[in-house]
């Protein structure tokens, strides 16, 4: 069976679709990008769909599970390169996606996951104990 390459940046899962997505690709990715959550430690998902040109209601909706299943698992998901019809198209489809946050390309959705990821991190704390 076909799989998405899934990369790790830091703390960042990378995916990028360059296929045309059927139903089982997107299922094995969902499982896939879980289980790399949870071994890799993985603060932040990123997943680049600027190569689809169509997305139907089942993958707008496995979108939509991959961003809740890592929100679960303290993941943040960001969809990137979404072209305007797909973003049409799941509109149309009464799709918005909640808990997806889009940013146009890879490069600023790096930001965003950076921003997000460092909102959470615990303050570093001082141990060069009390002056003077």
């Amino acid at each position: 069976m076909d799989r998405i390459p899934i990369l790790k940046m830091g703390r960042v899962l990378l995916v990028t679709i360059q296929v045309d997505m059927h139903d089982r690709l997107a299922l094995a990715l969902q499982d896939d990008l879980s289980e790399r959550i949870v071994r890799d430690g993985a603060r932040g998902v990123l997943i680049d769909i600027s190569s689809l040109e169509i997305v139907d209601s089942f993958i707008g909706r496995v979108l939509g599970d991959i961003a809740a299943v890592s929100r679960v698992l303290d993941a943040v998901t960001v969809v990137v390169g979404m072209q305007p019809a797909v973003a049409i198209t799941l509109v149309e489809l009464g799709l918005s996606l909640p808990g997806v946050r889009t940013a146009l390309n890879v490069e600023r959705g790096m930001e965003l996951l950076r921003a997000v990821t460092m909102e959470d991190e615990p303050d570093p704390v001082d141990d060069a104990g009390p002056e003077g």
